[in-house]
């Protein structure tokens, strides 16, 4: 989460993060998060990279409403963050704080590198990026970003 940006602190961000650090860190959500073959595939999109709601509604296949529902869930549990750019929301991965959590985060992470489907949603996803006006839904619609590198 970042707190500072541009030379403006953001309160809201502040007391999340001041909020979050002193409450424990809601264990079962994160399981329950992890329980859902859709919230999976949508965690495989955005790892390493920031990625616009428009995307997950094209490569799933599934009604904005539901994927952005799935999303609030992820936020719920602590794993996601989003941010508006205008018209656009884009989501990513946020560690938790937790280390038992974020191990747990990190090994589902790893484990779709074995998985065809979730192989086949990132090849999805390439082809949109590339070629965003094949896709009516990802008309002007912002390229996913790389977070590898960035500070956080």
């Amino acid at each position: 989460m970042r707190i500072y940006a541009g030379g403006y602190i953001s309160v809201k961000a502040y007391i999340k993060n001041m909020l979050r650090a002193a409450a424990p860190f809601d264990l079962p959500r994160l399981f329950a998060a992890l329980a859902d073959c859709t919230r999976l595939r949508l965690l495989n999109l955005m790892n390493g990279r920031e990625v616009c709601v428009c995307y997950f509604v094209e490569i799933l296949g599934q009604s904005q409403p539901k994927v952005s529902r799935h999303l609030a869930y992820l936020r719920r549990a602590g794993v996601v963050i989003a941010r508006r750019e205008g018209k656009w929301m884009h989501y990513s991965i946020e560690h938790p704080p937790d280390r038992g959590a974020a191990a747990i985060l990190d090994a589902t992470l790893a484990s779709f590198a074995s998985d065809r489907q979730m192989q086949a949603d990132l090849v999805q996803l390439g082809k949109a990026c590339c070629r965003p006006q094949r896709f009516v839904t990802l008309q002007d619609a912002p390229i996913p970003v790389s977070l590898v590198g960035q500070a956080p």
